[in-house]
């Protein structure tokens, strides 16, 4: 297996309000919820950069695919990190997400190791890390 990821998805209670969330509220592009004439496979994509989607899907759904029990999420088992140019990128990013409806759960601040970060929850708890640091080079 090559070190490599090509699709994150996330599990979503309400598929629409998730959509909404990321499409119109954070600006992620996407066609919309496509696969709803399947049963179990209405999906929708985000291309994030070349070679990598956020893909949102009800949590029902991604149980019956895995063919697991449907569990009580919690939002630290992973965080999803986006790192920005700058510190006011940061302010920027925080202020639209909690526009959308984002819990902001860690306002951002100046980090112990130099950097710039805060947190914020997406309406099914996910957690998202929004941050800058001065050692990382962030292309377009």
């Amino acid at each position: 297996m090559k070190p490599r990821v090509s699709v994150i998805t996330i599990g979503v209670n309400d598929l629409q309000k998730a959509l909404h969330f990321y499409r119109d509220g954070l600006g992620f592009p996407t066609e919309g919820i496509v696969g709803e004439e399947f049963d179990h496979g209405a999906v929708a994509f985000f291309d994030l950069q070349p070679g990598l989607k956020l893909a949102i899907w009800p949590r029902k759904d991604i149980a019956h695919e895995a063919k697991i029990n449907i569990h009580q999420p919690s939002p630290t088992e992973f965080t999803l990190g986006h790192n920005v140019h700058s510190k006011t990128e940061v302010d920027t990013v925080m202020d639209k997400a909690k526009k959308a409806g984002a819990v902001i759960t860690d306002p951002a601040h100046e980090t112990f190791w130099g950097g710039y970060a805060g947190h914020f929850q997406d309406p099914d708890g996910h957690l998202w890390e929004i941050v800058w640091n001065p050692d990382w080079d962030e292309g377009d």
